[in-house]
């Protein structure tokens, strides 16, 4: 099975986490505060799931998902992910928390081709970042399952791709390819495929999952407008 690596083991993080363990996979988790505030979340994961530095749960993972404030990026370290395939569940709070990004404001690139920029000798693959964390937890099923979902992917390496999309199935999901990272504003906040595509409430986002299918997740990334064109 896979060694997951994890860089933030937050929210998503540790949902990602759960799914992972749950579905046979190693876990190695990391956060910027020490692995010794991780000790809850280890104990509750069982012997498949350790703590540790960022930079050891990136030397450590076959697969390594980045989950931290956008505004961190350039603190994932570069060289123990070399060569790697790297998961990124970002997305740009401007005003929440990760202060004025003028590229992205001006959409002249994504937070994924951001944290690519960062990590050259990477290949990095935009996944996670369109679900609300509880939503990710209760919509996973089993291959074959009639209520199975699907998340969308974007990357520019089809390997990195096939090695995402295979994470996937294994724990639970289905891959829609948006294409390249480029294409990740797709589904990046505020876009039809975000949030609100796996909610059964539109008036409630974070409120009762739906499944969304491949065909429904495709529509909604079709549906998708740049800010300036909505």
């Amino acid at each position: 099975m896979t060694t997951v690596g994890l860089i933030g083991s937050g929210n998503i993080g540790g949902t990602v986490a759960r799914l992972a363990v749950a579905a046979g996979h190693d876990v190695v988790l990391s956060n910027s505060r020490g692995p010794e505030t991780l000790e809850d979340l280890v104990e509750e994961l069982g012997p498949r799931a350790r703590a540790a530095t960022p930079a050891e749960a990136a030397a450590a993972g076959d697969l390594v998902v980045v989950t931290i404030p956008l505004r961190a990026y350039r603190e994932v370290p570069v060289a123990p992910l070399a060569g790697k395939t790297v998961l990124d569940t970002n997305n740009y709070y401007p005003a929440e928390r990760d202060g004025r990004f003028p590229e992205l404001d001006d959409e002249s690139t994504t937070t994924s081709e951001l944290l690519q920029r960062h990590l050259p000798e990477s290949r990095v693959v935009k996944v996670f970042n369109n679900i609300y964390f509880a939503h990710l937890l209760t919509l996973a099923r089993p291959a074959g399952a009639a209520d199975r979902s699907a998340l969308p992917i974007a990357g520019d390496d089809t390997a990195a791709k096939a090695e995402v999309t295979a994470f996937l199935d294994s724990i639970g999901y289905d891959a829609v390819d948006a294409g390249p990272l480029a294409e990740g504003w797709r589904f990046q906040r505020d876009t039809a495929a975000y949030g609100l595509v796996y909610a059964a409430d539109p008036a409630d986002v974070w409120g009762q999952a739906a499944p969304a299918d491949a065909d429904t997740v495709r529509a909604a990334l079709a549906a998708a407008r740049r800010y300036a064109d909505s």
